[in-house]
């Protein structure tokens, strides 16, 4: 549920937003055994969705979400228990994230450069967006 703006295509329009991206983290996730034995580098990029109008008007840090605790929460994942999956790990860090901040959407992606596959490529990786579905429920 969006409260300002709406949807055009995959994008939200009408919401500010926070970018935050290519966080590296070492990690333990992986289907193989190897990869939770020997961990591996992750990347992440988060989108926070939100009104920051009033952080702006008035040049208030309290109004806004803070740049080093999203980290934080990003960085607890990704080093802290390990998944099998990095789909899992990104619904884990949408989750904290909607839960812990006062966000209306939320944009995860999780990149795998080292993923065990052969061949020459960039990164394997997923996105995903979720909503704060306690956003319209709020007094």
């Amino acid at each position: 549920m969006l409260l300002s703006g709406g949807k055009h295509g995959n994008e939200v329009f009408g919401l500010d937003k926070i970018i935050m991206n290519d966080m590296a983290f070492y990690g333990y996730h992986g289907v193989l055994p190897q990869e939770r034995e020997l961990g591996q580098k992750f990347v992440v990029d988060v989108e926070l969705y939100l009104d920051l109008r009033a952080a702006g008007v008035h040049d208030d840090p309290q109004m806004t979400v803070s740049y080093a605790d999203v980290y934080e929460v990003v960085q607890r994942e990704v080093t802290g228990r390990p998944c099998k999956l990095i789909e899992a790990l990104a619904e884990r860090i949408a989750a904290r994230l909607l839960e812990g901040f006062p966000l209306q959407e939320v944009l995860v992606r999780v990149k795998k450069p080292a993923a065990p596959v052969p061949g020459h490529f960039g990164y394997m990786g997923v996105e995903i967006r979720r909503l704060n579905e306690q956003v319209g429920n709020r007094p």
